[in-house]
């Protein structure tokens, strides 16, 4: 009898140290669980989840390029209908200043200020001056060719005029007839390429042919001459 009581609370025992260790398992398995440490252990960490900026590229410099300029509008310079001698002085001055090679050729430009030239019956003004005081503004035929190439063109603007008995040597020497008129023009030109650029003013002289004179139309005025050399420039 006393054996097998011994041997009933042994087994309560063994039981319930079984329970107590089933239990503090089943408390160890419940319990969160921290993250591992990585504290010194070289354990890279986790990558955000945030785009990563593009690194700075410096961009490699390219030449800008260059803004064609709008045609000169030259191709429209003709003799202006007036019987005003200045009005027409400044137009014809501007005029002979006036080309552009991206549209025109050298032909092209003689032709148009050969519009303006109004040979006189008596033969006192013949073309051949007309030629010598054009080239006289820099250009010729050869030359213009080598400026087409560049892109070249060439604006001038009025700035001023003085006519007549405002110029000394016409208060000298008078007009042979009544209607011949001088007149000299002050321009601002503006010489243009693709890779220059320069500005000047230049002076021309412009003999303007008016009623009542006998060799003049009977409405309006006509270039006789020009002067654009230094040396012929009317003061």
């Amino acid at each position: 009898m006393k054996s097998l009581w011994h041997g009933r609370t042994t087994r309560r025992w063994v039981f319930g140290l079984a329970l107590v260790a089933i239990f503090g398992v089943i408390l160890v398995l419940a319990a969160p669980r921290e993250p591992p440490s990585t504290k010194g252990a070289g354990v890279p960490p986790a990558e955000s989840s945030m785009p990563r900026a593009l690194p700075s590229i410096s961009p490699t410099a390219t030449p800008k390029p260059t803004r064609s300029a709008p045609l000169a509008n030259v191709s429209a310079s003709i003799p202006p209908v007036t019987a005003d001698y200045r009005a027409l002085a400044s137009a014809a001055a501007v005029a002979i200043y006036s080309w552009d090679s991206r549209s025109s050729s050298y032909s092209d430009v003689y032709a148009r200020i050969r519009d303006w030239w109004f040979v006189l019956p008596d033969g006192s003004n013949p073309l051949a001056v007309l030629v010598q005081e054009f080239e006289a503004t820099g250009i010729n035929a050869g030359s213009f060719a080598s400026l087409a190439g560049q892109g070249a063109y060439r604006v001038a603007t009025f700035e001023s005029m003085a006519c007549d008995n405002e110029l000394v040597k016409v208060r000298e020497r008078p007009a042979p007839w009544v209607g011949l008129h001088v007149c000299t023009v002050r321009l601002k030109v503006v010489d243009q390429t693709v890779s220059s650029s320069s500005s000047y003013t230049a002076p021309v002289s412009v003999m303007a042919n008016c009623p009542p004179a006998a060799t003049a139309p009977p409405d309006r005025c006509q270039m006789v001459g020009f002067y654009a050399s230094t040396s012929r420039i009317v003061y």
